[in-house]
């Protein structure tokens, strides 16, 4: 599996497990950033999620080992894991075929308390699976996104050239407000533009993060 860049590697044995032989397990979705679930690995758990590219989690309720998906069919590919400061805490990027939670939410964080929205940017993956929904329509006209795709790419183009010129006289005119609207104008376009260029924004979130400076560099 391919981990994140500017990462340091850890094997198994370095894993801080508890006194339980556990460790709690973060589970975000690799695309949208979107905090999926918290279970608990242990050593087989975390070595069976590695050498299969599942999730396998330990069930303190059941005493045993358990595979995300196996009677679901919610399976999680695995992308990457991480270990924190202290290797006491993981965090596992995923790839879920279907929701995490056993409600049948995407996310078991659904319940709020307190605060603003916690997944701001989950918004634009959640775009651009709609978009590669509508683009695969049969009827070009069921939808504005697929009416647009099946324009073509002038068109398309054409559209983000537009609707980046409304940002720019939207900022220039200091309306805030208008910025805000113009933008998602222009964010819902550019994301059709990268799904008729095959592209999608997790790869240019992955090209933003690879500009990053390393640490210990100054910019």
């Amino acid at each position: 599996m391919n981990l994140p860049a500017q990462t340091e590697q850890m094997t198994v044995d370095q894993v801080r497990f508890d006194a339980q032989g556990l460790v709690p397990a973060v589970v975000q979705d690799a695309k949208s950033g979107r905090v999926l679930t918290v279970a608990y690995m242990n050593r087989d758990a975390l070595t069976r999620t590695l050498a299969e590219g599942q999730t396998w989690f330990w069930s303190r309720s059941r005493g045993e080992l358990w595979h995300k998906g196996a009677t679901s069919g919610n399976i999680q590919h695995v992308r990457g894991i991480l270990a924190d400061c202290d290797a006491d805490a993981l965090l596992v990027l995923v790839e879920p075929e279907g929701p995490a939670c056993h409600t049948g939410a995407r996310t078991c964080f659904f319940t709020q308390i307190a605060g603003a929205n916690p997944e701001p940017f989950a918004a634009l993956a959640d775009l651009a699976a709609t978009v590669a929904a509508r683009a695969a329509a049969a009827d070009p006209e069921s939808s504005y996104t697929a009416s647009l795709l099946a324009r073509g790419m002038d068109t398309v183009c054409k559209k983000v050239g537009e609707e980046a010129t409304e940002v720019v006289l939207a900022a220039k005119g200091v309306e805030r407000d208008q910025v805000i609207y113009e933008s998602a104008d222009l964010l819902y376009h550019l994301t059709v533009l990268w799904q008729a260029s095959g592209v999608g924004p997790d790869e240019v979130a992955a090209e933003l993060a690879r500009r990053q400076v390393p640490r210990g560099n100054s910019a």
